[in-house]
């Protein structure tokens, strides 16, 4: 099976979703959602890695173009990723089917459409 859309899934340290969003917006996504999550926090992970895990965290799900999947992933991760303050990690999942986000597309290709200039092309031969 083929998948055409993606949800990529961003876990942060709480009030870095703007890292991840504009991130995200400049690689070509459209928008997102933000959740607000609690983490666990593993101690060993913490010695390991040398980093405090905080877990007042927050979750910022992106539907995207699979075309578009891998360089929003990696956007994000320069970003906000766990070299940042914002500690985030990002992982992509494919969407079977989607709702309401074709309708969108369908909108904005016909206020598109409703803009470009009526009448003669110009003469191309000047």
């Amino acid at each position: 099976m083929e998948f055409n859309t993606e949800a990529i899934i961003c876990i942060v340290n709480r009030g870095f979703t703007d890292l991840v969003m504009n991130a995200a917006r400049e690689a070509g996504a459209r928008g997102g959602t933000v959740l607000n999550a609690h983490g666990t926090r593993n101690k060993d992970l913490e010695k390991y890695y040398g980093v405090i895990i905080t877990p007042e965290k927050e979750l910022v799900i992106i539907v995207c173009p699979t075309e578009l999947r891998d360089k929003i992933l990696s956007a994000v991760n320069i970003s906000a990723g766990m070299d940042t303050k914002g500690q985030g990690i990002a992982f992509a999942l494919p969407v079977v089917a989607t709702a309401g986000i074709g309708e969108y597309d369908k909108m904005i290709e016909e206020d598109e459409q409703k803009n470009e200039p009526k009448g003669e092309e110009p003469d191309k031969a000047a």
